[in-house]
């Protein structure tokens, strides 16, 4: 069956609203902040046979595209005992997971009988246990200590909550009143998946919807194999650099050879470095997903679905720190190791296309959890934050500032409801000035902001990255600013020994901790800027006169 062009249209975006509507009810229905304030989640449709994604919603995290498609491929195998009502409980990292914080679930879809697809989805807990509260631990050396990994089991069996499951996690993570209320916000989500599905398929039909689903993938790898043909074919090399996995202080290399043959392009991570002690290793399918989500940086019209992944072919990299087996931790796969990936294929791209690339952003989510007692609430608590930076500049203006993660679309949770929630108070949160790599077009500026504990104690870790480098730029571009970390604990101030990377911090009322986000790096050579911009920039603020004269010298001498 062949349809035309409209309907097409209508069932593709029909498709993307259902899966748009189940993450407006997640987000809004949650009780952890980073959820329902920062978005860290996404909720997506999946094929019935081989758990391949058909849509994901508009707003959910681009990261979780490929990861939660091999979350579902992982049920589908393991899983043959599936009815109506079922919805399975996993976070499992080494079956197509990220780290144990992402909880996924997975609800087969029946329609009229027949299994039709499968609905899942991902939300960010705050907390599943470990170490450290928030499961960011900088030191772990093995996945048992960062927390609760769960297999895929049934948390709803036909349609009725399974009890045992709910207590045995309420009773393996920490503030387990917060985590009840986002368990319900992910099985409401589904709800509302199913019965939107269902409304679509009795207006258009099985035969039609699937037909759609069909062309629409079709049209995916056409568009995103048009787009590969356009890259001259060779072999493009790059390398993004980790600070450290939190033991070792030394980087870690992320190696990429990346070939573009005709309408396909491999790529082969295995000359990074190998597996390391620390949390930074990341596990297939999150070093997957940050190479499918690269290319869609770089090709964003290509409309989200396993069409568009078909051209792109990666080698599994084992025997490195990016194929990760147990118990290797994992912690830093998703939101830190995954920028790495991306940031190689952008170096990559940016030697075979640098007209189409842009300056590596800031690159790191700068994941800050904190947890302690307030004797006010008289209840524990877990903050967990995330920050933007700096984007980079690219050929037609400068980065933007203070942009989400590069594998999200997440965003920092208001000031004012982390201080509502937390005993803490916001010294500061502004514009890192100076910190956007320069160039004919700068990079955007990185966040500075610093918290100070209120009352009661707390327990606080960093898992966050470019503390060593900064973004590097693009055809002669400046890089951006590294990330700095300050904690000051009775008056005492230091810095974490690994820069970006920290555990352990015991903070007493008065104690604060600061932050200085990476700016993006900088594109074209920092003489061809104009020095109208520059001198805007003072104005601004943006960067100091002498700042200017050390970083611009030549666009001003023009003047």
């Amino acid at each position: 069956m062949t349809l035309d062009p409209v309907t097409l249209a209508v069932i593709q975006n029909g498709l993307r609203q259902v899966a748009s509507e189940m993450d407006l009810v997640h987000e809004k229905t949650s009780f952890s902040p980073v959820i329902s304030e920062g978005f860290d989640r996404s909720n997506g449709i999946y094929d019935r046979m081989t758990g391949e994604v058909v849509a994901q919603g508009e707003l959910g995290l681009p990261i979780f595209v490929g990861v939660m498609q091999f979350t579902t491929q992982a049920v589908i195998q393991r899983r043959h005992d599936l009815e109506p009502g079922d919805v399975i409980l996993v976070n499992d990292p080494y079956l197509g997971g990220t780290h144990l914080m992402d909880v996924k679930m997975v609800r087969p879809f029946y329609y009229r009988g027949r299994l039709w697809c499968y609905l899942s989805n991902t939300g960010h807990w705050p907390d599943t246990g470990g170490i450290v509260p928030g499961g960011f631990s900088a030191t772990a050396t093995e996945i048992v200590q960062e927390g609760l990994r769960l297999p895929p089991v049934k948390l709803v069996r036909r349609g009725e909550i399974c009890q045992d499951i709910i207590d045995i996690v309420l009773n393996n993570i920490r503030v387990a009143e917060e985590r009840i209320g986002d368990i319900r916000a992910q099985l409401g989500a589904l709800s509302v998946g199913e019965k939107r599905l269902t409304q679509l398929l009795d207006r258009y039909g099985v035969g039609t919807v699937d037909a759609a689903i069909s062309q629409l993938k079709d049209g995916s790898e056409r568009l995103m194999r048009a787009h590969i043909d356009s890259i001259p074919d060779g072999t493009y090399s790059a390398t993004a650099i980790v600070d450290s996995d939190g033991i070792d202080d030394r980087p870690l290399e992320v190696v990429l050879d990346m070939t573009v043959s005709g309408s396909d392009i491999h790529f082969d991570l295995s000359r990074s470095s190998p597996p390391c002690r620390g949390p930074m290793n990341s596990v297939w399918a999150t070093t997957q997903s940050a190479v499918y989500v690269a290319m869609k940086h770089v090709f964003p019209d290509v409309p989200i679905n396993a069409g568009c992944f078909a051209p792109i072919h990666i080698a599994p990299p084992d025997g490195t720190f990016l194929y990760a087996r147990y118990p290797r931790p994992v912690a830093g796969c998703a939101a830190e190791v995954a920028q790495r990936i991306m940031e190689a294929v952008f170096g990559a791209m940016g030697k075979a296309i640098p007209e189409r690339l842009f300056g590596a952003p800031a690159g790191t989510s700068g994941n800050f959890g904190l947890g302690g007692y307030d004797p006010e609430e008289n209840r524990h608590y877990i903050m967990y934050l995330f920050s933007g930076g700096g984007y980079g500049g690219w050929w037609r203006t400068d980065g933007l500032t203070n942009g989400c993660s590069s594998v999200g679309i997440s965003k920092t949770q208001p000031v004012e409801i982390l201080e509502q929630h937390y005993p803490i108070l916001f010294d500061r949160f502004a514009l890192r000035e100076g910190s956007g790599g320069a160039g004919r077009h700068r990079g955007g500026f990185g966040v500075d902001y610093q918290i100070r504990l209120l009352r009661g104690e707390a327990k606080a870790s960093f898992l966050m990255d470019h503390g060593r480098v900064g973004p590097p730029g693009l055809l002669g571009g400046g890089p951006g600013a590294v990330n700095e970390i300050t904690v000051s604990q009775a008056g005492m101030v230091s810095s974490p020994p690994h820069l970006s990377k920290g555990e352990g911090y015991m903070l007493a009322p008065g104690d604060w901790i600061a932050v200085k986000t990476p700016g993006g790096g900088g594109y074209g050579p920092a003489a061809e800027r104009d020095p109208a911009m520059v001198e805007r920039d003072i104005a601004r603020g943006y960067y100091t006169d002498a700042e200017a004269v050390r970083l611009f010298t030549h666009a001003i001498a023009a003047e």
